[in-house]
């Protein structure tokens, strides 16, 4: 499917926040996903791992993000580009945040433990 109308976009709501898949392998055949995380305010996600490389652009708002023991502050602009088995956490400030997301296709999260939490519903 070339066109992912708007109305075809899947919402997947978690306690952080709201994940809104715009492309994916069940949305389009893909080999790529792309999703736009909107963050509530100063909601820590979980410390967690990917498989896969993911790129984050944020859009509004601030976070922190915890990425293989170093810590960035991160405004509307910024890009941070996360490598695979790099744990990571991102927490979002005052206002939450909003970031565009990709990343390959079956990306599996991994929990802080190791233990494969699988493909998350706005990867799918």
């Amino acid at each position: 499917m070339p066109v992912i109308r708007a109305d075809q976009a899947r919402r997947s709501e978690t306690p952080g926040g709201v994940m809104t898949t715009f492309a994916s392998p069940t949305q389009g055949g893909t080999a790529a996903a792309l999703w736009r995380v909107d963050a509530n305010p100063d909601v820590a996600g979980p410390p967690h791992d990917f498989d896969t490389e993911q790129v984050w652009a944020f859009t509004a708002g601030a976070a922190t993000v915890e990425l293989g023991g170093e810590t960035f502050e991160v405004a509307p602009g910024d890009t941070v580009v996360m490598p695979p088995s790099t744990p990571r956490r991102v927490t979002a400030g005052p206002e939450g945040y909003s970031a565009v997301v990709t990343a390959a296709a079956g990306a599996t999260a991994l929990l802080a433990d190791g233990t494969v939490h699988g493909v998350p519903p706005w990867i799918a």
